[in-house]
């Protein structure tokens, strides 16, 4: 019998392995992988050596990714004001009054409007809390708003409101994403996104989709605004309200317009070479910002300073010049859309009221209150309302139990409640003064008309003559929308 070799180690494979690899010539690469090799030859034979170039339609249309586009039908909004409420009002203290909850204050939900219900931080048997303030009805809708709305009161019959919203989230950042991509991860274009890429904007001078904020900062971030897999031209751009718009907006000291011009000229005629040869539109976006960034440097200031406005308009929004304030940014929201600003997001953080949602609530409406309402006012009075719609609310709702925890230092609050909660809009096509849908006795669950989502989603895309079903891109393999596959257009808020 032979004897039995013991297996080589994994060194000595190593070795062998290495010592093949150092006696391989380039005829031996060839060969042994002349079948790939052989078509990336062939192809680039074929096209003379360089890289498909992109055509001149392709040319054309990546020249300016943000020049107007038509839509997929005759728009009834040009323009959109989103006033987002970044941590959740609670519908229940400000929109839906539920007298039902005033007769059981302090008394436990019944256990079966609760079952396999999950909450962030209340037990699901948590004592019902009545709403915190008076509510009656105003103009000629009738619509009843709390006591501590007193100015959108005066403007509530250009408001639809719609109290049976509801979402898939019930945590801040995955909501906030959800409402605003369709999504609760971060990654998807932003509703700014698809409209600025569904139809492009109107500004010369301004981003087609411009992000302002005030509050101490939004829960899901960056991702509320990105264009995700768009390409980058449509993404929100962040402006300042205090300095510099835009960081770096400014030249540097001994940097004249000229010396700056002939700078851009040099780098856009290297990037359209470019851009010429291989058709990336990432090439395409970074010509469109260095152009736009030129162009901001006198627009953005200009549009910034509200020392131009009358005493008259700064005293009915509230506003201060130079101050960072939610005023201040619905007063430049304005301003935006009159310089063709296609999509206007205003982010007001400090709604997440676990805690003396009494004390909570009177202190944002104190500080939003006024100035959404005289947007509204001062939009129609500019002619500007017909086409410019104004959507107002947060990421989801507050319960009809009261939140109290000795640990935490928290009592008189409200948890999140993704199953109700109420927005209004207004101007751009709808429907003004109507209330719409209804949640039952304690405000839990939608009992009328719900709408979702998606549902709201693909009514904005709608009333701007973009059809959300068609409004694709395809990204890894398959067709993305703003709306996934859901979303119905809410055809009871079309005027």
């Amino acid at each position: 019998m032979r004897p039995t070799m013991p297996p080589p180690s994994r060194t000595l494979l190593a070795i062998a392995a290495r010592e093949r690899l150092q006696a391989a010539t380039r005829r031996h690469f060839f060969r042994d992988c002349g079948v790939g090799v052989g078509k990336m030859a062939l192809a680039s034979l074929l096209l003379g050596g360089q890289p498909a170039p992109a055509s001149d339609a392709t040319r054309g249309e990546l020249a300016n990714p943000l020049a107007p586009k038509p839509p997929h039908y005759a728009p009834k909004a040009r323009h959109v004001i989103y006033l987002f409420m970044a941590g959740a009002p609670s519908q229940l203290d400000l929109f839906d009054p539920k007298p039902t909850l005033s007769t059981y204050d302090g008394q436990p939900v019944p256990a079966d409007v609760v079952k396999d219900q999950r909450y962030a931080f209340i037990r699901r048997d948590a004592s019902l809390l009545a709403p915190r303030f008076r509510f009656s009805r105003h103009g000629q809708s009738g619509a009843e708003l709390s006591e501590v709305l007193p100015h959108l009161a005066k403007v509530v019959d250009e408001l639809a409101i719609v109290r049976s919203m509801h979402t898939d989230q019930f945590n801040h950042a995955p909501a906030q994403i959800f409402l605003n991509t369709g999504s609760p991860l971060p990654g998807r274009p932003s509703m700014g996104s698809w409209v600025t890429y569904g139809i492009g904007s109107e500004a010369d001078n301004l981003p087609g989709f411009v992000v302002l904020s005030s509050g101490s900062g939004i829960s899901g971030g960056a991702a509320n605004w990105s264009s995700g897999f768009l390409p980058t031209a449509f993404e929100g751009v962040v402006f300042r309200s205090e300095g510099d718009p835009i960081l770096n907006v400014s030249s540097p000291p001994g940097y004249d317009d000229e010396l700056q011009r002939d700078s851009l000229d040099l780098v856009r005629s290297l990037n359209e070479r470019h851009l010429g040869r291989v058709g990336d539109p990432e090439i395409a976006a970074r010509i469109a910002s260095y152009e736009m960034a030129y162009r901001m440097q006198s627009s953005a200031p200009e549009l910034m300073d509200l020392a131009g406005e009358s005493r008259e308009t700064l005293e009915l929004y509230g506003a201060t010049p130079g101050r960072v304030s939610f005023a201040n940014n619905c007063l430049l929201a304005r301003r935006m859309v009159e310089r063709g600003v296609r999509f206007v997001q205003l982010y007001h953080e400090g709604w997440d009221h676990h805690s003396d949602v009494e004390g909570g609530l009177r202190n944002q409406c104190g500080q939003t209150d006024r100035a959404a309402a005289a947007l509204v006012m001062d939009l129609k009075r500019r002619g500007l309302l017909d086409d410019t719609l104004v959507v107002w609310g947060g990421e989801f709702g507050r319960t009809p139990m009261v939140e109290s925890n000795a640990t935490l230092g928290r009592k008189l609050g409200r948890d999140h409640h993704p199953q109700a909660f109420t927005m209004w809009l207004a101007g751009g096509g709808i429907k003004a003064g109507q209330t719409l849908g209804a949640t039952d006795d304690l405000g839990f669950h939608v009992a009328e008309r719900p709408v979702h989502v998606h549902d709201l989603q693909a009514t904005i895309l709608h009333l701007l003559g973009l059809d959300h079903e068609r409004l694709t891109f395809r990204s890894q393999g398959r067709d993305f929308r703003l709306t996934d596959v859901h979303g119905r257009i809410v055809q009871e808020l079309l005027a």
